[in-house]
């Protein structure tokens, strides 16, 4: 599956394809963007259960942070966290003695501001203004970098999300198989809630 994220100067944006195995599955159990702390949040491509170990760990590591320290953990500390634990692969009872089989977007607002980064499995980690994982990555990727700009509003950086990903995606985009959640400062990590996902949905098929 495919995930995109955007950075705008109001916030971030998340938008991820949820691939369904089946007609038959519900399509609100699949869980493909995550919340890791009140002002942060990731989306992945590749092996789920994977991503939840290091999101768990990234959890953990963030509300310890703020135990100790009284402050959100910032965006960068928490990739890094993350990344550390992607390449201490079979060094503890409770990860995988095999490489992590997942890359992630982590969209959060901290005193620097909205960013995003990309962590992958050899534990490495980058920033980015936008950024396509998965397997639509490189047309996405081309999309995004002839769309991008980065004067975007929130609104306008939600609309490209889903506009690239509706030209990767296999199957007719609706709000049963994309996920979307923003990042912001005034209301934190947030999932879009369906009417307006249609909405701007709507708006984008209308375009062509």
């Amino acid at each position: 599956s495919t995930a995109i994220g955007v950075r705008t100067n109001e916030g971030v944006v998340l938008a991820v394809e949820k691939r369904l195995a089946s007609p038959l599955v519900e399509a609100d159990s699949v869980e493909k963007v995550m919340e890791i702390d009140t002002h942060l949040g990731a989306a992945m491509s590749g092996l789920v259960a994977d991503a939840r170990t290091l999101i768990d760990k990234a959890r953990v590591e963030a509300q310890n942070h703020v135990f100790t320290f009284n402050e959100p953990m910032r965006v960068a500390s928490v990739a890094q966290s993350i990344s550390d634990v992607a390449i201490g692969f079979g060094k503890g009872d409770d990860v995988p003695s095999r490489p992590f089989g997942v890359a992630l977007l982590l969209a959060g607002v901290d005193e620097n501001g909205p960013q995003l980064y990309n962590t992958d499995p050899t534990g490495t980690f980058s920033k980015w203004d936008a950024r396509a994982i998965g397997s639509g990555s490189e047309g996405a990727s081309n999309a995004l970098q002839e769309e991008y700009n980065s004067n975007m509003s929130l609104d306008e950086g939600l609309t490209l999300a889903l506009k690239v990903l509706k030209q990767v995606m296999e199957e007719k985009v609706d709000v049963t198989n994309v996920e979307v959640a923003t990042v912001t400062a005034s209301d934190g990590y947030k999932l879009l809630d369906p009417t307006r996902l249609q909405s701007v949905i709507g708006t984008i098929n209308a375009a062509g």
